[in-house]
């Protein structure tokens, strides 16, 4: 017999670590593949992790409610082959050999630990022989550390320590690895406010956890800039409420304002390819499909799912995605799938009463737009008279590595001129 690992999937681009929201398996339990094992989830999507093969469920190494990066085992299977299962226990699917840190005289559950659990100790000094566990069969957690490090009760290594024993699956053999050096506890804990009669702990979900870290990381690498278009939207705004109606009742969803806008930064998006572009360090990448993501929030959580090839669509058809992709996603039957391969995000963030916003560029995009609410408003016409238009407004941010203010103005100024042109006389949703 051998066992096999299944592991943390990459559930979407940027996506770094995944939450386990509920086992649908239990050990002892016999599984074929592509049998649902799990479902996790993340800040872009709720999905289930299917078994890479057929087998006996041996060891559900994370417990429910436990973060995990992508990449680390979350269980192993037991199934017919000729691998020993020593060797399969730490095997990679890379070919490669992992080390797998184990004490002397210690080879339980509890001393064998994963690459982040390992990393983590040593960037801390932690001693994992003076850490209890609260894993499957007293395995430590990458939370059990983090809640150490956060508590500042940390158990320091030792340096008078013997050094800790390595197995190795591809030579299958000991070897010596240099001890952690012992350090001064100096950690505190990350945040560090009085609690007041009245005052509510939130715990931080996993959600929460993956969008900050990815906000974080983009305002960290990305040097944001941002420039603001005014549009008036009234031809617009008249033409999309003289067919509402009627497309509701013929087509079933509804013909949002959003479709409009989606239609014109594609078609803009077209005409400056510059603008749909990534950063890759030593090199600019110039993305060939227009993918257009766009936010949808729930109750806790703000989703971002891709309408692919977007300039190929119509109105209609893109009315027809957004609609779909909405219903996906408050009814949790969102796919990794439709969250991958966006290179330009579209925010709806008039939908709130919103009027000029900022926003976090979706890494690794080079820019995000944000369309504010429509709102009537006193403006001074061409001929000098006051009249009271539909006007809107569109804030763009930038990664400054990539874009310059006189790209992005040629850009906005484009989408402006799609907008005030729409009308029934030479706009079509079909």
């Amino acid at each position: 017999m051998a066992i096999e690992q299944i592991k943390m999937p990459q559930l979407g681009e940027s996506v770094t670590e995944g939450t386990i929201s509920k086992w649908l398996v239990s050990v002892g339990d016999k599984v074929n593949k592509y049998d649902p094992l799990t479902e996790v989830m993340t800040d872009k999507v709720n999905a289930e992790v299917p078994s890479s093969f057929t087998g006996t469920i041996k060891e559900l190494i994370a417990e429910e409610g436990e973060t995990l990066a992508v990449g680390e085992v979350i269980c192993t299977i037991e199934v017919e082959g000729a691998v020993s299962e020593a060797a399969s226990e730490v095997a990679q699917n890379t070919g490669g050999s992992e080390t797998v840190v184990v004490p002397e005289g210690n080879q339980g559950n509890k001393a064998r630990y994963s690459p982040a659990v390992l990393k983590i100790s040593q960037e801390h000094g932690i001693d994992l022989n003076l850490v209890t566990g609260t894993g499957a069969g007293g395995r430590i957690t990458r939370k059990d550390l983090l809640k150490l490090i956060d508590s500042g009760n940390i158990p320091v290594a030792s340096k008078t320590d013997e050094a800790p024993k390595v197995i190795e699956t591809q030579q299958v053999k000991q070897e010596t690895v240099q001890p952690v050096p012992a350090v001064t506890q100096t950690t505190t804990p990350v945040a560090s406010i009085p609690m007041d009669a009245g005052d509510i702990e939130i715990p931080v979900t996993g959600i929460r956890k993956a969008i900050a870290a990815n906000m974080l990381r983009s305002k960290h690498e990305a040097p944001h800039a941002w420039t603001m278009i005014e549009v008036d939207a009234t031809n617009l705004v008249e033409y999309r409420n003289s067919l509402k109606d009627d497309f509701k009742k013929k087509e079933g969803f509804n013909l949002t304002f959003f479709a409009f806008f989606v239609k014109a930064v594609s078609q803009a998006l077209k005409e400056f390819p510059q603008i749909n572009s990534m950063w890759a360090g030593d090199k600019i990448i110039q993305k060939k499909d227009i993918n257009i993501s766009i936010a949808v929030a729930t109750e806790d959580a703000l989703y971002v799912p891709v309408i692919k090839q977007a300039d190929e669509k119509t109105i209609k058809g893109i009315a027809r995605e957004i609609s779909e992709l909405a219903g996906k996603v408050r009814s949790g039957k969102l796919r990794s799938e439709d969250m991958q391969g966006g290179t330009f995000t579209v925010n709806n963030t008039g939908s709130f009463g919103s009027v000029q916003s900022m926003g976090i560029i979706n890494y690794p995009q080079a820019a995000i737009l944000q369309v504010e609410s429509i709102v009537k408003r006193p403006v001074v016409m061409n001929n000098g008279m006051i009249a009271v238009r539909d006007m809107v407004n569109l804030c763009m941010s930038l990664d400054h590595r990539v874009l310059d203010g006189l790209i992005c103005g040629r850009f906005l100024q484009r989408v402006k001129e799609i907008l005030e042109n729409t009308s029934k006389s030479n706009t079509s949703i079909y």
